[in-house]
């Protein structure tokens, strides 16, 4: 039973009141009514609940006419030994509080209030993101266990009150294919983002409640590809605005939200009222009379980011001419040249090129080492490690002569990365023919991988890929969601090549899978992909009113033609794709035979 409570729901905007601000957030959220998957007698006197996924919520009590007295009530997101987990590891969430049963009166229980993720603005930090008032205290949990609970405890007993985003929709994106672990992958990351909508803007999981641009970024392009909204994206990039972090590669992100924004609804009114505000992201202040970026000591020592935590950096050297850095500012550049131009910033756009020609022939200059066929870490160094190099692969840097190169050596050298970067090492190899190298990473055995989690039996994706990894990780984090489009813009190969979803690219990636399926929402109306893979090659399609889209299949061995709704069409072998010459709107079947 999952029942929205509609007097927690405020029509069309929602307040949060901090006592130091109130944004208004035009994306509600909402509590919904769950009912329990399981109730058992554990001990005597003592019975745990289990709600079957984790959520950040409350509860609800309803006890019988009868039921008076004390009860303890035990909040936990792991568990131990059939038991609610007393002392998790890291900020694994756990808490306990008293309540009072009054025969037959329904009663409100939630654990008690966290100063660090509910406290304002300080020296170190924005301030937290909270939710309305009238909800009380929440945390994310799964299990309940009830100490003292007079007589039997029935399902009707005991509510989960679960916040989520009151536009979500469980039926806007599917996806399946023939690797059962990588559905149950797709399955964790999307109900990831639904989880951690809670809060009306994207935070950081629970411990602190705080928006980050690179975790914003890759929770929105997520977010994309599971449900409808485009709210929730856009008062996050406005709190960011507001609330900048201190990382210098997560201010780039906020062009990177703003391009994605744009490239999702085609809504240009909406970028120039910020476009002035996302020149200050790009990192112009500290750039050198060649164009690339500088790092002062302060930067080198703290701001220059580069991966999180400190031990997924892959041994990087740091440096005052740093790849990574420099990397973000190239493509943020680039992002910010197209939009200026669609803003009517003709002067600004021709500026933005100019400078990105200039500042990648000193990068390629500098900082590509030719011998290898790799990039160092920075300006005076000879380490090569998988960031310097996965992050030119992902934002098209690496000279076409050599990305086969890189990207070989990326797959080779496997998950020498945080979950973060993993968003942008697997682009980087999906988008340089090492699809089949990415699938294989995200199942892979061990524990750095999807299959990691959810072998370890989360409901939520983590921070990071294991607790001694990061000892003091959330377990309701949405950067550690990738999957939830990276699955659909590659395995599906469904993503937008026009603003707005006026055009799209369909480029499947097979890797081992026979077959995929799944639905894509766009603002345009869903796009349906149905491929298989035998003998033959066949592509069922449909594509909302409105969309063209450019398709490029894979060649299978033995083939030699492509047909659309069984008729004979024209197409160009470049690689390892037929490329349609035209592009194909509407419902249509496609098979290489």
């Amino acid at each position: 039973m999952n029942t929205p409570l509609p007097f927690f729901l405020v029509a069309g905007v929602l307040s949060f009141c901090s006592g130091l601000l109130s944004p208004v957030f035009a994306a509600p959220v909402h509590l919904v009514e769950q009912a329990p998957t399981a109730i058992t007698n554990v001990a005597p006197g003592v019975i745990l609940v289990d709600f079957g996924r984790v959520a950040f919520g409350n509860l609800r009590l309803s006890p019988p006419e009868h039921a008076t007295g004390n009860i303890k009530v035990h909040f936990g997101e792991a568990i131990a030994n059939n038991r609610v987990d007393r002392k998790p590891p890291g900020t694994v969430r756990y808490a306990v509080t008293d309540t009072a049963l009054t025969g037959g009166k329904s009663v409100a229980v939630a654990p008690p209030r966290d100063k660090r993720n509910t406290e304002g603005q300080t020296s170190n930090h924005p301030p937290a993101v909270l939710t309305p008032a009238e909800w009380g205290v929440v945390l994310p949990f799964r299990w309940v266990e009830i100490e003292g609970w007079p007589g039997e405890l029935r399902p009707d007993h005991v509510r989960r009150l679960a916040a989520f985003a009151s536009t979500w929709d469980d039926n806007a994106a599917s996806f399946r294919c023939s690797d059962e672990m990588l559905n149950r992958i797709w399955e964790l990351c999307r109900y990831s983002i639904k989880a951690t909508t809670f809060a009306g803007v994207y935070v950081d999981g629970d411990r602190e409640r705080i928006p980050y641009e690179a975790d914003a970024y890759l929770n929105q392009l997520s977010h994309y590809y599971t449900d409808h909204d485009k709210q929730m994206a856009r008062d996050t990039f406005d709190w960011l605005i507001k609330h900048p972090t201190w990382p210098s590669e997560w201010s780039p992100h906020m062009v990177f939200m703003a391009h994605a924004d744009w490239m999702h609804t085609g809504d240009t009114q909406w970028l120039a009222a910020r476009y002035e505000a996302l020149k200050t992201k790009l990192l112009l202040e500290r750039v050198g009379a060649d164009g690339l970026v500088r790092s002062e000591e302060r930067h080198v020592k703290r701001d220059d980011i580069v991966d999180w935590p400190v031990g997924e950096r892959d041994g990087y050297v740091f440096r005052p001419v740093n790849t990574v850095v420099n990397a973000f500012h190239l493509r943020a550049l680039t992002l910010m040249a197209e939009m200026a131009k669609a803003v009517g910033k003709d002067a600004d756009a021709a500026d933005y090129t100019a400078r990105e020609r200039k500042t990648r022939a000193v990068f390629q200059e500098k900082l590509f080492d030719a011998a290898r066929g790799l990039y160092r870490d920075g300006d005076g160094t000879e380490h090569t490690s998988l960031h310097a190099n996965l992050f030119p692969l992902a934002f098209g840097l690496v000279p076409e002569a050599h990305r086969t190169r890189v990207a070989t050596w990326l797959a080779n050298r496997g998950m020498k990365c945080s979950v973060y970067a993993a968003q942008y090492l697997l682009e980087g190899l999906f988008e340089n023919g090492q699809g089949a190298a990415a699938l294989g990473l995200i199942l892979a055995p061990g524990d750095r991988s999807w299959r990691h989690m959810i072998e370890s039996g989360t409901t939520i994706t983590w921070e990071a890929w294991d607790m001694k990894f990061k000892p003091n990780q959330d377990w309701n984090h949405a950067w550690g969601a990738a999957p939830a489009n990276l699955l659909p813009r590659y395995v599906l190969g469904v993503q937008p090549l026009a603003p707005g979803w006026n055009q799209a690219l369909i480029k499947p990636h097979l890797g081992q899978l026979s077959s995929a399926a799944g639905e894509v929402p766009t603002p345009r109306g869903p796009v349906l992909v149905d491929w298989k893979r035998d003998q033959a090659f066949t592509l069922s399609l449909t594509l909302p009113k409105g969309m063209t889209a450019r398709v490029e299949l894979p060649v299978v061995d033995g083939t030699n033609k492509v047909l659309v709704n069984s008729q004979p069409v024209a197409a160009t072998l470049a690689n390892d794709r037929w490329i349609l010459v035209k592009e194909v709107s509407g419902r249509l079947k496609i098979e290489v035979k």
